[in-house]
């Protein structure tokens, strides 16, 4: 039973991490905080669902296909939209209020489209729901299989960012954008493509998330939050951060929902964030502003 309940938290957790490495780039590099980052998740996961319900494709060619759409969408937001406010800003801590105010605008966009689409009702399909038995614990495949890509797609993205040029422009610029300006990075350029490949994240997670759980239109915003939370907890920017902080919160909160109550895994998520923030305001791995 704990071994089984420890699966299915850390299968939660893994995709907890995998979204909330996208608004950490976002936000890390491009200093863009984008409140309609969850909305993409669910556009993403009601692609998978047309994909499979509408054309009998499978997820897995859905996970080929929407990340890449999504990657191409979100530069186009940032070189259209956001680039503006970039350009005026004096300031970061200008961009981060200026883009707040354009992300909360475009989350109702997004969300609009969707509703007008699908309308508020709940939507699931049925993609390798079937049980597996691991080391006597029943598991679903569809789980097991999200989790085993989440963590393939994480580890890209590790090696991308440490051992490509690019990746390692892309962090120079996380690090300190005046200085990265210095040794000839282009920075709008790295931020655009940070913002975009955060994108492409969500979306992979989206696709990911919609094979075991129910979606509606309405959900973005639950996603967006449980991402901040991940990426404030796990240290603004620091990758390893929030993978360690998204498996805490996925284990916190399928222990809470089985051995005590469903109704407090909420609580018992941000009593852990609370918790965190007062021990450590900088974030489980962050570095320090003093």
């Amino acid at each position: 039973m704990l071994f089984e309940v420890t699966l299915s938290g850390v299968t939660l957790g893994g995709m907890y991490a995998l979204v909330a490495m996208g608004l950490t780039l976002q936000y890390g590099v491009a200093r863009i905080m984008n409140l309609s980052y969850g909305e993409l998740l669910i556009a993403a996961a009601f692609a998978a669902f047309w994909f499979y319900s509408g054309l009998a494709v499978s997820p897995l060619i859905g996970l080929i296909v929407v990340p890449p759409l999504a990657f191409a969408l979100s530069y186009a937001i940032y070189r259209i939209l956001l680039q503006p406010l970039v350009r005026r800003a004096k300031t970061r801590d200008a961009l981060e209020v200026d883009s707040i105010l354009a992300t909360f605008g475009l989350l109702f966009v997004i969300q609009g489209v969707m509703l007008a689409l699908f309308g508020g009702a709940y939507f699931s399909y049925s993609f390798l729901s079937v049980p597996l038995k691991i080391a006597g614990a029943t598991v679903a495949a569809n789980r097991l299989l999200a989790l085993l890509l989440a963590v393939v797609i994480g580890l890209g993205l590790y090696f991308g960012l440490t051992r490509t040029r690019i990746g390692t422009a892309v962090r120079a610029v996380a690090v300190d954008p005046v200085a990265a300006q210095l040794v000839a990075i282009d920075v709008r350029t790295a931020s655009a493509l940070a913002f975009a490949l955060g994108g492409a994240l969500v979306a992979a997670a989206g696709v990911l998330v919609s094979m075991f759980l129910t979606f509606n239109a309405n959900l973005g915003v639950v996603f967006t939050l449980k991402a901040l939370v991940v990426v404030i907890m796990g240290g603004v920017g620091n990758l390893l951060g929030a993978l360690i902080a998204g498996l805490i919160l996925g284990l916190v909160e399928n222990y809470v929902a089985v051995f005590v109550d469903p109704g407090l895994t909420l609580a018992a998520t941000y009593a852990i964030f609370l918790i965190v923030l007062l021990v450590r305001p900088q974030g489980i791995l962050g570095r320090s502003s003093r």
